[in-house]
């Protein structure tokens, strides 16, 4: 059930994170990095999430792999 778990946080993170890499070269987060000199909040959202889900579900997996 753990690891079940763990590949379903390991999924959602890399996709997470694709599609925030895909916001990051977006047209609107440019003008956005033009005007404010930082992303847009919807794109560090993605990307920081999914990097900590998918750090989790590593941590998870190796966590579980341990105890047996």
């Amino acid at each position: 059930m753990v690891k079940a778990f763990s590949f379903a946080l390991i999924a959602c993170g890399v996709a997470l994170l694709y599609f925030g890499g895909q916001s990051f070269h977006s047209f609107s987060n440019d003008v956005s990095r033009i005007v404010t000199g930082a992303p847009t909040d919807r794109t560090m959202i993605l990307i920081v999430t999914g990097a900590a889900a998918t750090v989790a579900g590593l941590t998870g997996l190796v966590v579980s792999g341990r105890r047996r």
